[in-house]
């Protein structure tokens, strides 16, 4: 016995010198490619600031074109030492690999839906009849590399035509292509240079659509910070199309958007004047040069028509209601001292779809999904049965329908699509992937953690059952955290393959997105936005405190104003976290709004240029700006594509500037640029599979580990 306990302590501490070497990080050198300092000098309220790495901000340049060909040279060539890296690959390709399928929808006589035979590039569209599929857009056709993505589909109420939109190497600048539905023939020419919007079809006439005049690089001008509705009558040139809202400095708006109601009755104009308040028109397009009629002109509340039967309306809004409301007024005198209360606000968020002749209003729970279904007369029918606890996706269709479809998913349940029975209430699973991952083996939980400021936030953390809270677990930390968009409970495949190596997967719900309402979200901008970072903080504090990991083996990641989280978060408590991933993010403050698209952000951020303490509070936490010598940050990888021209790469390639110029320590601060690719909305997938590939590599391996942990802990149980 004393033998076999000798053998057995023996045992465990040969496998606890394992677990601290795990800890003990292999270096690679890294030589990184010198950058180019100029003498550039802005100067804000008598205070200049530097600006040595302006020169990239000129991203067509040949000059900028030889430093991302550096820079990736230098990126890839560290990857390349990963010894699992394309261990990652084949598990992300493998998982990948299932068949996606949308809930069907209907468009005139025709029935369409979206499929993914496992790895497409793109999902293709198919048109139903019985039991026969045929193939309707295929985007995988679009182009030979897969960078040409289908962007948007929109239909004529008779179904006859249809506008689809495409972008070109991950760009948000689309063209829009018009066919005729049964036999897929282009009947005009293309629409270009069309952003930021969908199409309206007005009859089969012509629709209304969106755009800005486009800029020759990514520097802003006043026209390009312009956003008009256009309307273009089928048949002519694109240069004849009238300008219906925008042309006027009066009528300057970031966002403006139209669209026709299914009647055809009317147009609706929104024109965002913030990230939660706009201005709301109407025009009746039964009478000839009926005006646009305003329906609101409040700057400071969200407003949108949800449906309309005949002449009475039904409005989505937060005016007087910050986690909104559904409220019916009659067209002919629709402003705000009409309206009358239809489904009164809650104390959690509200968004609203509608079909078979019903309203379901889907509220937010701390982030989670609930939903209940009203007639038309307002009347309570029920509370929606739910599948479990997660995210559903909008009950909805035609009025005519007894039976809609919606999705619901969760952090380790992959989507599915369920049918619904309006009279009854019963769903039934229409389609479920059959996927290679074992949700049964994970789970979720929900915590509270306290702020800096005492404020409570929500955070959900997914993670293998059985997990010991021994402070060793690799944990990727989420956020986002701004522009009133919330973050609920979804799957990811990419998130699988994190919790299939033992990973922890934590999603925090910070103020400045729509979680709690428009109240949540204000609190997290402008002169508040430190907020958001002090809630990302805690959030990473909570997760070391309880032991779910440590800084050694924390990672922090976002995306686009989640970038921004990232770089701030990074340069505020860089001994918090191991690694840092901030993504196509926004991490110049000071000259954000002088880009193309940064203009409107000024909404949640305000600008440099507005008052002196604007600029002080921005350049306080400005990431490019808070690069310090003699720190020594935490392994970076910044991520970025050459063609995004919604977050341009300038920001990326300054703040990776800054960081590899005042290397101190041995972590590698690395860029990563997809070329030929944008802010991330249709990228393909095996460029997602690179991505992920390389992030998790990346992370892992600045974790200590030598080896994959999901290897490593088969090791230790046998």
């Amino acid at each position: 016995m004393k033998k076999l306990a000798l053998c057995l302590l023996t045992l465990s501490m040969l496998m606890s010198c394992k677990n601290e070497q795990q800890e003990e990080k292999k270096e690679i050198t890294v030589n990184y490619p010198e950058t180019k300092k100029v003498d550039t000098v802005s100067n804000y309220f008598g205070t200049e600031i530097k600006d040595p790495y302006r020169w990239l901000e000129d991203d067509i340049s040949a000059e900028t074109g030889e430093w991302v060909t550096q820079q990736n040279e230098t990126t890839y060539g560290y990857l390349d030492n990963i010894p699992y890296r394309a261990d990652l690959k084949n598990r992300l390709e493998t998982l990948w690999d299932y068949e996606k399928v949308g809930a069907p929808f209907k468009e005139g006589k025709n029935t369409y839906f979206y499929k993914n035979d496992g790895i497409q590039n793109h999902y293709v569209v198919y048109k139903k009849d019985g039991d026969k599929e045929d193939v309707f857009l295929d985007p995988n056709t679009f182009s030979k590399d897969g960078t040409t993505s289908l962007a948007g589909l929109s239909f004529t109420e008779d179904g006859t035509l249809a506008a689809y939109s495409i972008s070109e190497g991950g760009s948000d600048w689309r063209k829009v292509i018009v066919i005729k539905t049964e036999t897929k023939e282009v009947i005009e020419d293309t629409l270009q240079d069309v952003k930021f919007s969908g199409v309206s079809w007005k009859g089969n006439d012509g629709f209304y659509y969106s755009s800005y005049d486009k800029p020759k690089g990514s520097e802003l001008t006043a026209k390009t910070d312009q956003h008009k509705v256009y309307y273009h009558k089928l048949g002519t040139a694109q240069k004849e199309d009238v300008i219906v809202y925008g042309a006027t400095p009066e009528e300057k708006h970031r966002y403006i958007t139209a669209s026709v109601t299914k009647d055809q009755k009317y147009v609706v104009l929104s024109a965002a004047v913030s990230t939660s308040g706009n201005k709301l028109f109407i025009k009746d397009l039964s009478k000839l040069d009926a005006p646009l009629v305003p329906i609101i002109n409040n700057t400071d509340s969200d407003t949108r028509l949800v449906e309309n039967v005949g002449s009475t309306l039904y409005l989505y809004t937060n005016l007087n209601a910050s986690n909104g409301k559904i409220v019916t007024v009659d067209a002919s005198n629709p402003s705000a001292e009409n309206w009358k209360d239809f489904i009164p606000e809650t104390k959690n968020v509200l968004s609203i779809s509608k079909g078979g002749h019903n309203f379901f209003a889907e509220y937010m729970v701390d982030a989670v999904s609930k939903v209940t279904q009203y007639d038309y007369d307002g009347k309570l029918i029920r509370e929606v049965d739910l599948p479990g606890i997660g995210t559903v996706g909008s009950i909805g269709g035609d009025k005519e329908e007894t039976e809609l479809y919606y999705s619901f998913t969760n952090y380790n349940t992959p989507g599915s699509i369920y049918k619904y029975n309006v009279e009854t209430g019963e769903s039934v699973n229409y389609w479920k992937p059959s996927i290679d991952f074992k949700s049964e083996d994970f789970e979720s939980k929900q915590v509270f953690y306290t702020s800096k400021d005492g404020t409570k936030i929500p955070m959900i953390i997914t993670y293998k059952k059985g997990l010991k809270l021994d402070g060793t677990n690799p944990t990727m930390l989420y956020g986002y955290g701004g522009f009133n968009i919330s973050v609920q409970p979804s799957f990811s495949i990419t998130n699988a393959v994190w919790l299939e190596q033992g990973g922890v997967y934590a999603v925090a719900n910070l103020r400045g997105g729509g979680e709690y309402g428009k109240e949540w979200h204000k609190s997290g901008t402008k002169m508040q936005k430190q907020n958001v970072f002090d809630d990302f903080i805690a959030a990473a504090e909570y997760l070391i405190d309880k032991k779910y990991t440590t800084s050694k083996r924390l990672a922090i990641s976002g995306r686009s104003n989640g970038g921004l989280l990232v770089g701030a978060t990074m340069t505020q408590r860089p001994d918090l976290m191991a690694v840092a991933l901030p993504g196509v993010g926004v991490l110049d403050m000071l000259r954000y709004h002088t880009f193309t698209s940064g203009a409107g952000w000024a909404y949640d951020y305000g600008t440099a240029e507005d008052s002196k303490e604007m600029f002080a509070y921005l350049l306080a936490y400005s990431p490019v700006h808070n690069v310090k010598e003699n720190v020594e940050y935490p392994a970076t990888m910044v991520l970025t594509g050459d063609h995004d021209d919604r977050v341009v790469p300038a920001h990326s390639f300054k703040f990776a500037a800054e960081l590899q110029a005042k290397q101190f320590g041995s972590n590698p601060r690395l860029i990563r640029i997809d070329v030929n690719a944008g802010h991330g909305a249709g990228k393909p997938v095996d460029m997602q599979i690179e991505e992920w590939a390389d992030i998790y590599g990346f992370t892992l391996f600045n974790m200590g580990y030598e080896t994959l942990p999901s290897t490593h802990q088969e090791n230790t149980k046998s």
